[in-house]
């Protein structure tokens, strides 16, 4: 994983949410602390000044981050129905395991584990966690030809693909090629069954979806959701409920042409290290923080 940095996921309790993925998701706590205000305003959301943090990642030690960030989701937010980012995929060792850990869990799970329709080699499975947040969590049993897929080194290891729920798949992917600079693939048609589900269509619809990629390296995935989808509600001056925002890390960071919410500035952390930092919104309110590579 070249590019992917982090995905951030707000929640009532930090805190909380970190230790059930230390629990059932074999995460580990690397950070927490404030956000700072200066932080906040970059990713457009001042009111999350203040508010308590967590950064957690996989015991394989692998350095991709879940950033999980004190907030509330409006009542009448219901995922899988909104767009943004729409879910977290992680990978595994063992998916089954998974599912025989997670059915006692407090994550719901919503779709059990089935080959991925048309892709053989991918072996997924959804749930839905306590703060409403979408994780896919996948066992790789093969290689594809033009990427290269991510094997775990724990039972639950690092995040591998973010999903982004899109109204013109088109329009965010030719978004997503040129303000940072990815290769898009082809766009394919597949039955989605907790996409299904979620809009009342019958299991056998057939959903589009496409990715982005950096080289042979595949991180980001592209939903066209179906036309009962609606705009995110979201807490004027908060980050959206769920999964709020992508981070990567980007080896041509002075090209990227922004427009950025605030002038990109060093950040501490785990997260930025001391590089610049600064966040684009794209299509449908998308947030993406970008992360310069390597220290200028």
């Amino acid at each position: 994983m070249q590019l992917l940095r982090a995905a951030t996921l707000t929640t009532p309790d930090p805190a909380a949410t970190a230790a059930l993925y230390t629990r059932w998701l074999d995460y580990e706590t690397v950070e927490t602390g404030e956000i700072d205000a200066t932080l906040a305003m970059s990713w457009g959301a001042p009111a999350c000044a203040g508010r308590r943090y967590a950064v957690c990642r996989p015991v394989s030690g692998m350095d991709i981050h879940l950033r999980f960030v004190q907030g509330c989701a409006p009542s009448e937010y219901r995922p899988l129905r909104t767009y943004g980012w729409a879910a977290i995929e992680l990978c595994v060792s063992d998916v089954l395991a998974v599912d025989a850990r997670l059915k006692v869990s407090p994550f719901e799970i919503i779709g059990p584990p089935k080959p991925l329709d048309g892709l053989p080699t991918i072996f997924p499975m959804q749930v839905k966690g306590p703060d409403q947040e979408i994780v896919f969590l996948t066992q790789v049993l093969g290689d594809l030809p033009d990427y290269d897929l991510p094997r775990a080194a724990s039972l639950v290891d690092h995040l591998f693909i973010l999903v982004l729920a899109c109204s013109d798949l088109e329009a965010s992917s030719r978004w997503l090629e040129q303000a940072l600079k990815l290769q898009g693939g082809r766009a394919i048609e597949l039955a989605y069954g907790v996409l299904s589900d979620a809009f009342g269509l019958p299991p056998d619809h057939r959903h589009r979806i496409a990715t982005l990629t950096h080289g042979r390296d595949v991180f980001l995935e592209v939903d066209q959701y179906p036309q009962a989808a609606t705009v995110r509600p979201q807490t004027p001056g908060e980050l959206p409920p769920g999964v709020a925002m992508a981070t990567l890390r980007h080896p041509e960071f002075d090209a990227l042409e922004g427009p950025w919410l605030a002038p990109p500035a060093r950040r501490d952390g785990v997260i930025y290290g001391g590089r610049r930092a600064g966040v684009i919104i794209g299509p449908d309110g998308v947030r993406v923080e970008v992360v310069e590579a390597a220290a200028a």
